[in-house]
């Protein structure tokens, strides 16, 4: 997540558990759970992926809740993690592009995430397989048409708020908002009820890299499991949801989500930033229609 984005968010006292110890799992461990995911992936009809702040901290995107996590410094009374890069330069990590090709490959059926990163969008998720719950910090949308703007900056507004531009269709013209919910925001049905449907529908919910407390969105993973289908949960810190996962990884994502790939002899594939690419494109035709 972004620094600016948790400063935006309205104080409240009480944002759960933070600052939890990590665990890892020991090496033969975690190769064996590698195993046993990768077979379980393999027999899925209908894989859906749950996603929090811990897929993006190799992006150079702190997380909230971990040793050195945004609410965890906040609540010592620290400074506040250093982010790597500006946040709308990160690249989508393994973790990301590995479920592209998961979704492409026809495993992989839907993506429900708390980020607000866009790094799934920017991936190359299409946006009918994927729900952002928290919304996007990249994302206007139009209330009155319901037409979506995926920027290449950050913007500025939380909370469903106006912004300061307007569709461009034509025949609309009414003010953007902002995406990105606040504390008190309900979650919008538009990400939520595809959220749900897909949860009931799974044979495996895969949780990568989240601490499950977040509610009501920490609930739908388990929505699987009424009919017949399996939790699975990566994450470092332990979650209140292990008890009724069928099995838990205490492991960075990207690692074991590389070893799956592996096994199911699948390559990850790299990131080609299109909208730059698209924009370089544009020039260099602009460029050689003056010669």
């Amino acid at each position: 997540m972004s620094l600016g984005y948790a400063e935006k968010l309205s104080y409240i006292e009480d944002v759960g558990n933070v600052g939890m110890a990590e665990h890892f799992d020991p090496s033969h461990v975690l190769r064996e759970k590698i195993d046993q995911l990768a077979v379980m992936i393999k027999k899925s009809k209908h894989l859906v992926v749950f996603t929090g702040a811990g897929i993006s901290t190799s992006c150079g995107i702190p997380d909230f809740r971990g040793p050195k996590g945004i609410w965890t410094l906040q609540r010592e009374g620290k400074a506040l993690p250093e982010i790597s890069l500006p946040f709308h330069r990160a690249v989508p990590s393994m973790t990301h592009m590995a479920l592209v090709e998961l979704e492409k490959a026809g495993i992989l059926k839907f993506v429900i995430s708390q980020n607000v990163d866009g790094l799934h969008l920017r991936s190359g998720i299409p946006r009918e397989k994927l729900a952002e719950l928290h919304g996007n910090s990249f994302m206007e949308t139009c209330p009155s048409c319901g037409a979506e703007y995926f920027r290449d900056f950050e913007v500025e507004t939380i909370g469903l708020k106006e912004t300061s531009r307007r569709c461009s269709d034509a025949k609309c013209g009414a003010k953007l908002k902002d995406t990105v919910l606040d504390w008190e925001d309900a979650l919008p049905s538009k990400e939520m009820d595809p959220a749900e449907k897909h949860c009931k529908q799974a044979d495996i919910v895969l949780c990568l890299g989240t601490s499950l407390q977040i509610t009501p969105a920490c609930n739908l993973p388990l929505k699987a499991l009424r009919g017949g289908g399996k939790v699975v949960i990566v994450n470092l810190q332990k979650t209140p949801k292990d008890k009724k996962a069928s099995l838990v990884i205490h492991g960075l994502a990207d690692k074991v989500i590389a070893g799956v790939m592996d096994q199911l002899n699948l390559q990850i594939p790299p990131f080609v930033r299109i909208d730059l690419f698209q924009i370089i494109l544009t020039h260099a035709l602009s460029n050689g229609n003056q010669c």
